[in-house]
């Protein structure tokens, strides 16, 4: 049995944001339908490749002891496993960054408490809800979202056009409203 310790970022352990492997194996996409205002969406799968993306540094200054910005660091057994990053969004709901499980430690439920940790953070403050956004390649984490009372809000075909012309990725937008 791995020992899960959720431990907020501070000074003392900052050195281990940004440590954990956000790669995924791409396995199945989601197909979106919209019909009276609502998006569904079946579950295809595709031949297997890992996604990887750029090496994205997030600035622990800017959520340690910070009003409206927060993050917690998950350890297993000792070692970094994961971390989350929420702030207070414009529409007042938390938004969560960044979220990343270590490969060697997915679908130990480390995950979802790092997401039980933002929602109990956005509840303490009053918020309406989490929101968050992921790729419709990204199925294991929709599923996690889905898993945990998320809800397809939103998508937006055109999002990542910009740095990856020509792609077929889809930006979901995913709400746990309270």
């Amino acid at each position: 049995m791995t020992d899960i310790v959720i431990q907020p970022l501070t000074a003392a352990n900052q050195a281990d944001l940004n440590r954990c492997d956000n790669s995924f194996t791409v396995e199945a996409e989601l197909r979106l339908t919209a019909e009276d205002g609502r998006i569904g969406y079946t579950v295809k799968p595709v031949t297997p490749y890992v996604k990887r993306y750029g090496a994205e540094v997030f600035d622990a200054q800017m959520y340690i002891e910070k009003p409206d910005h927060a993050a917690w660091l998950a350890y297993a057994d000792g070692r970094i496993a994961g971390q989350i990053l929420v702030h207070e969004h414009w529409n007042r709901c938390a938004i969560i960054w960044d979220i990343a499980v270590d490969p060697p430690f997915r679908r130990r439920g480390i995950g979802r408490r790092l997401i039980a940790q933002a929602g109990a953070w956005a509840r303490d403050r009053g918020l309406p809800g989490v929101m968050l956004e992921t790729q419709n390649i990204n199925a294991a984490a929709c599923r996690l979202y889905a898993s945990c009372g998320f809800i397809l809000g939103g998508f937006d075909a055109c999002l990542y056009r910009g740095v990856m012309p020509g792609t077929r990725e889809i930006a979901l937008f995913w709400y746990l409203l309270f």
